[in-house]
């Protein structure tokens, strides 16, 4: 499927372009790195020496770039995002440039250079979204439905949702496994706090999913199993055989919600269920506005979200098992 193909990863440095990398750096005639730091372009560069690995610095927000890094390539998976909540709290027009113009301009570059297919990678906080984070990440995501309806056939633009990538770049478990190295007290939220359990093998499991079934608009989210925050750090507690290590309950933080939710329950009354995959149709409707004003649909109060709190719940043992089948420890 990916021989001499050619493959574009937006943002392709961090957690999940590596383990793109991992998997399938033999596989594509070649890979292109594109993002904005070289330090990191030049440590992948050293760790792989892989003559297929391309890397192209450049940036999201300036569309000149891609346009040249797109050229020929057959298949662009966007991860290229600023992710973290706090920094986009006190920097939303940053957010807005990153993480909704710059998906435009990847758009509009893959649909200019006759890109074959498009995967953009987005959250579970752009579901209800509380902070300038989700919020972005909720435009990125109507930015590429609005693209896939005049896009022709010849590039198809679809979308992957994640929950918590475990041990992702900037995510609480290396933060848990460092106050336990330091001997400092793991800092939850709150006990009852929920969140999704994903490994990166899982997330690129995701995003090949939806290369190989998505049409046009289509989101595709992976039934994921969730833990409570207190579930978890005794998980890493005793994973590290530390169970006596002390765990210290700090409050909800700003921009932060109690459990977080995958699929709306408007989403979730037109989604289809594919076992371990939900699939969400883009909504087609056109600009006769008795469709968004005089129809309604009974299906959508019978539907509950999917959520955090909803989905299988792991117990202690449970996650450790994920911890380790993911190797993060």
């Amino acid at each position: 499927m990916f021989k001499n193909k050619i493959l574009l990863i937006t943002g392709g440095t961090g957690s999940f372009g590596t383990a793109v990398i991992d998997r399938f750096s033999d596989q594509f005639g070649e890979i292109r790195i594109f993002s904005r730091d070289e330090k990191k372009q030049d440590d992948l560069r050293c760790k792989y020496k892989d003559k297929n690995l391309k890397f192209y610095l450049g940036d999201v927000r300036e569309y000149g770039s891609l346009e040249w890094a797109t050229v020929n390539v057959d298949y662009v998976f966007h991860a290229a995002a600023l992710k973290q909540v706090p920094s986009c709290e006190f920097y939303p027009m940053e957010a807005l440039k990153t993480n909704v113009i710059g998906t435009e301009n990847v758009l509009n570059a893959c649909i200019m250079n006759g890109v074959k297919k498009v995967i953009c990678l987005s959250t579970d906080k752009a579901v209800y979204p509380i902070n300038a984070m989700g919020i972005s990440k909720a435009l990125m995501e109507k930015v590429a439905i609005a693209k896939s309806r005049f896009a022709s056939n010849s590039t198809v633009i679809s979308i992957t949702r994640y929950g918590n990538v475990m041990a992702s770049r900037g995510s609480v478990i290396p933060l848990f496994m460092s106050q336990i190295e330091r001997g400092e007290p793991i800092t939850i939220t709150d006990p009852a706090m929920t969140r999704y359990m994903m490994s990166l093998d899982e997330a690129v499991n995701l995003v090949l999913y939806a290369f190989t079934h998505a049409k046009q608009g289509e989101i595709y989210i992976q039934k994921s199993p969730a833990a409570t925050l207190d579930i978890l750090a005794n998980a890493l507690k005793k994973l590290t055989c530390s169970e006596n290590h002390e765990i210290k309950t700090i409050g909800t933080r700003h921009g932060e919600k109690l459990h977080e939710v995958l699929m709306s329950r408007e989403e979730m009354s037109r989604s289809n269920d594919l076992g371990d995959y939900f699939c969400i149709p883009p909504d087609l409707r056109d600009l006769n506005y008795d469709k968004f004003i005089d129809l309604g649909d009974s299906q959508i109060s019978l539907s509950n979200e999917y959520s955090s709190s909803n989905a299988k719940q792991l117990n202690v043992d449970q996650l450790i098992e994920s911890i380790k089948k993911a190797k993060i420890i």
